[in-house]
């Protein structure tokens, strides 16, 4: 079977493919992951499993729950990174299969080495950057861990100001290709304040300069509907103020299951669209190598 010569151009997900036989809160398999991009007329479609977390402390309630520890989702990460390049080959001719990995920024003091060695041991063809902790503290579970960090930094804004400036950080130790959901400190914010007052736009302007001056690419991350946020991740001042800055977006519909893949993209173009975003850049693999391609979006 050939792919789909007919897929729009800018039918492309970054961010992604997570499934129940790799990571706790996932769902099917990741064949399933992939079946169901081709049928939504994905041409390139990146998986980026989630890096294992190396430590007791930074076990998910559900993980321990489950009876799970550190050596069983370092297994689950290496079993991940061992069917993946079978599967790219596999589905070849109707999808192009990236294989990468989503970074974690824990522990904080020796991730950087970690995310390195694991991106030079197995045969991974880029990287998703993301912060999902702030001091060791996860910012995107559930909300009594978002009010620790809250508390833990004296206010949401301090808190919004450190997040920013660990995405910062992250991006210049890892040196991503792609940087995830680029303002997920808002998924918990609610009722604590907003997360766009000047000195967390201030923070955040300076990681996008990061961003641009290592040449990553933003994740338009469809996840946020998911979560109830009305617009994906960033948030629309964030596009603005990125793609005034010349940065490139793409999209990522950070599925966890066959039922999310896809999910949302449609919606995510209108809405680069109506922020004056006309393009996507993308990885692609040519004659064995990942490069960047844009594509238009109108």
């Amino acid at each position: 079977m050939k792919r789909n010569s007919t897929c729009e151009p800018w039918k492309v997900s970054l961010h992604g493919g997570h499934c129940g036989e790799f990571c706790d809160h996932g769902r099917g398999t990741l064949r399933e992951v992939l079946e169901a991009a081709v049928r939504f007329g994905f041409h390139t479609y990146g998986v980026s499993e989630h890096a294992p977390r190396l430590g007791a402390e930074f076990l998910y309630r559900e993980e321990v729950a489950m009876g799970w520890d550190v050596a069983k989702i370092e297994h689950d990460f290496e079993a991940y990174a061992a069917v993946i390049g079978g599967l790219a080959e596999e589905f070849e001719k109707r999808l192009a299969v990236l294989r990468g990995f989503e970074a974690e920024v824990v522990p904080t003091e020796s991730y950087a080495a970690i995310m390195l060695g694991y991106r030079a041991r197995f045969p991974f063809e880029y990287l998703v950057g993301s912060v999902h902790w702030v001091n060791g503290i996860q910012i995107d579970g559930p909300r009594d861990k978002f009010a620790q960090a809250v508390e833990r930094h004296d206010g949401l804004e301090r808190l919004g100001v450190h997040y920013y400036e660990a995405v910062a950080e992250m991006v210049e130790s890892l040196r991503p290709e792609v940087v995830g959901h680029l303002d997920l400190v808002r998924r918990n914010a609610g009722t604590f304040g907003p997360v766009d007052t000047p000195a967390i736009r201030k923070a955040a302007e300076h990681t996008l300069e990061v961003i641009g001056a290592h040449g990553c690419i933003l994740d338009v991350n469809t996840a946020g509907y998911r979560k109830g946020l009305g617009t994906p991740y960033p948030a629309p001042w964030l596009v603005e103020l990125a793609n005034r800055m010349g940065l490139g977006f793409c999209f990522g519909d950070d599925s966890h299951g066959p039922e999310d893949v896809g999910a949302g993209i449609d919606e995510a173009r209108d809405y680069l669209l109506k922020n004056s975003v006309r393009t996507i850049t993308y990885l692609t693999r040519r004659d064995g190598i990942v490069a960047c391609e844009s594509a238009d979006l109108a």
